[in-house]
């Protein structure tokens, strides 16, 4: 490795950002909303960067080959950073700007004279490490400003809905019992309770996709009681169709809001996707070590290949399109049974229905 190429890429700076600039501009359609300086961002400090790496005239201990490496992985998370705060600016379009990049050192630094084979692997590396960093940054921090968007509009969203909600109670204890608004006034705070359950689990979701974990308050709970309360909730809003069985007390430890909004879910989806005024059973069982939920509804069963996407965020089998929601019920669902240290599975076939098992451990005599 000779200092030929580190000189001529520091004699060169200024024309390769030039260039890659008037590259950028015509080909990344995004840069076309950018300023000069904006455009530019990380890219002299890139340069400066590589310069060094491509000279022999730095001594490399192993101090400075980590501080180095520190500052290309800094750099480089600048140009993820800053491009992530466009909207116009894709994951794609940052890989094509280094790609961009990569032509113009080349072309310019081989002007002259064609490069040495270690001086080519010097910049290629370089590049790579730069396209890694800056993309692993990108993402991270779209994913962040999607989580504060998430957050901002569930919030902005909940104070006129709780206003809607609210006002429609006080109207309906003013209705005499026979007047024909109770029934439209009934179904106004079924819908405004079936639309904040959906901001919540947006909300909730959104939490999950960031790494957060929900928010429980785990307690000693009747766990037969908790699914007989739901059951009873549940049969105003769809009849007398939910069975339980269950043989004897059940107790455990869980956080009972989380829990119950689980069954709820599940037991809503068996009515939704069953067989019309064929009966939801609700299954208790347990054993010296755990116990479980089984809910089972008849009708068509659920495809293979759909049941591998069940418990996928915003995914939706065929037969559910036409539904309304998010698609985020199941895997909220699984991912509130995993925080009990428990699991949810589907077992479904020709003939014999579909039932979600709901199995957590049993962490009290």
């Amino acid at each position: 490795m000779s200092n030929q190429a580190s000189d001529r890429l520091k004699q060169n700076a200024e024309k390769i950002m030039r260039m890659w600039e008037k590259r950028a501009r015509d080909e990344v359609s995004a840069s076309t909303h950018q300023n000069s300086l904006v455009l530019q961002n990380s890219l002299p400090l890139y340069l400066n960067q590589l310069v060094d790496e491509l000279s022999n005239r730095i001594v490399r201990t192993p101090a400075r080959i980590t501080a180095d490496e520190l500052e290309s992985t800094r750099i480089g998370k600048l140009h993820g950073r800053e491009r992530a705060g466009y909207a116009d600016y894709s994951m794609s379009e940052l890989i094509f700007e280094y790609q961009l990049l990569r032509q113009v050192i080349f072309q310019v630094l081989e002007e002259e004279a064609p490069l040495e084979v270690q001086d080519r692997d010097i910049i290629i590396g370089s590049i790579e490490q730069a396209v890694n960093d800056a993309a692993t940054q990108f993402s991270e921090t779209l994913r962040d400003i999607q989580e504060l968007f998430m957050v901002t509009l569930t919030h902005d969203l909940r104070g006129p809905l709780n206003v809607v909600k609210m006002g429609t109670q006080l109207t309906l204890r003013r209705l005499e019992r026979g007047d024909s608004h109770v029934d439209v006034a009934t179904k106004m705070i079924s819908a405004v309770n079936r639309l904040d359950s959906m901001i919540q689990n947006l909300l909730d979701a959104s939490r999950l996709r960031a790494g957060q974990s929900l928010k429980m308050e785990f307690e000693e709970c009747d766990f037969e009681g908790l699914v007989q309360d739901v059951v009873e909730d549940l049969s105003f809003a769809y009849g007398e169709r939910f069975v339980i069985v269950c043989d004897a007390k059940i107790r455990t430890y869980c956080s009972r809001k989380e829990l119950r909004r689980v069954i709820e879910n599940l037991a809503i989806n068996a009515v939704k996707y069953g067989s019309a005024n064929t009966p939801i059973t609700l299954t208790l069982q347990q054993t010296e070590t755990q116990i479980s939920l089984t809910i089972h509804n008849e009708g068509n069963p659920i495809a293979l290949d759909a049941q591998s996407i069940l418990f996928q965020q915003f995914r939706r089998t065929t037969s559910a399109e036409e539904q309304t929601g998010w698609g985020l019920g199941l895997f909220l669902a699984k991912s509130i049974t995993e925080a009990h240290q428990g699991t949810l599975e589907v077992e479904s076939g020709e003939g014999k229905g579909t039932s979600f098992i709901i199995k957590l451990p049993k962490v009290l005599p």
